[in-house]
Parts: structure tokens; sequence; C-alpha cells
């Protein structure tokens, strides 16, 4: 079985501000100091050497990370856009709380987060297009490396729908978004396509 350790990112500009980031990938997206400290603390009390390799969404933000989380383990690092943040479509870039006010019945008003149904007023990914390739990068990787375990760092709901992946729960929003720098554990079995949720959101 095969043991995918998934990190999210760094705290950015951009989240301190409240955007939706998506794909953005510009210097308001790129770790602040609070993001590279978070990532250092991550790395100095979650030791990754255990790992056999680690994947990367090709991100500024999460090479950023993955380079501070790697700095002793020295893992060999591969890249893959399946590993990419949702695109918000329209609204990548601009300010959640904005929208929000403006788009009211497309928002999780406790999570302050889209539901599904934006899609359609922002032309962004669905939530289902995230689940079906963060599934097929797991499904994939698992098949390719039956037995080893992966540090995975990528984005608040890539991680999120990793989880749904696994889980396939009715409700969508009932399982919110990681927190930066968190780990989540995801094991799958490539022989009999069993998956399982070991761990969500844990902080070290």
């Amino acid at each position: 079985m095969t043991d995918f350790y998934f990190i999210r990112h760094g705290q950015t500009t951009a989240n301190v501000q409240g955007l939706k980031q998506g794909t953005l990938d510009t210097e308001i997206t790129h770790l602040n100091e609070r993001g590279l400290a978070q990532a250092a603390k991550l790395r100095d009390h979650f030791d990754i050497s255990f790992a056999d390799r680690m994947m990367v969404s090709p991100l500024n933000r999460t090479r950023q990370t993955a380079a501070i989380l790697n700095e002793n383990a020295q893992l060999p690092i591969s890249y893959d856009d399946r590993l990419l943040e949702i695109s918000y479509g329209d609204w990548d870039g601009q300010k959640n709380r904005d929208l929000e006010k403006q788009y009211p019945d497309v928002f999780d008003h406790r999570l302050h987060d889209v539901l599904p149904t934006y899609v359609s007023l922002a032309h962004g990914d669905s939530f289902q297009t995230i689940a079906d390739r963060t599934q097929s990068f797991m499904t994939e990787f698992a098949g390719k490396y039956p037995d080893q375990a992966i540090i995975v760092v990528t984005h608040g709901f890539t991680i999120k729908a990793a989880a749904m992946a696994v889980l396939q729960p009715d409700k969508l929003m009932a399982l919110p978004e990681p927190d930066n720098t968190s780990v989540t554990k995801v094991t799958v079995d490539a022989t009999s396509g069993q998956s399982y949720l070991w761990s969500y959101n844990q902080h070290y």
C-alpha cells in the first residue's frame, strides 16, 4: 500500500488579504514571512526522511514550501500538474469577502467558501474535476510505487478534493479546507483500489 502525506503550502500574502488564489502564480501568491516560518517549523517537527519521494504542485508557493521541508531529507522531487490548486476562473485574484457579498447564493456562509454551484458564475473548475485529477494522481502513483511513502506538497482545495475522492461524501461542504502547512495522510491499495483517510488537517 502507498502512503500519501498531503501538505498544504505555507501562508501567502494573498491568503492574508483574503483573495481567491486559484492558479495565480505571482509575487502576491508567494510565501510571506509567516509562510516561510510555518514551513520551517513543520520541517523541524515533522521529519520527512522516512519517505521515499516528494511530489509537488508546480506553483511557486508549493515549490518554496517543498524546498524548505526537504532541506534535510533531500528526497527526490517531481512536479505534477494534477496537484495544482482549483482554478476559480474569472474569480481568481478577487477578494473572497466581496464575492460572498455579491453572490451569496453560491457561498457557504459558515466556511465563507464557494459552493459547487459557483461554477456557472465564475467559469472555474468544478469540485468533481479536482477530485477526479487527485484520484488519477493517487491511482497512478500507488500503482508505480505500491510500497512507498510519498510527501505531496499542494494546495488547500486539492487536499480537500483528495479526501473527498476517498470518502465520497454526499455533502461536499462538510469537509473544510485544511490549514497552511497541515498534514493529511491517505493510503491507497493499488491491488484492491481501496483507499483510506487516516488523518486530516493535522498540525505539528
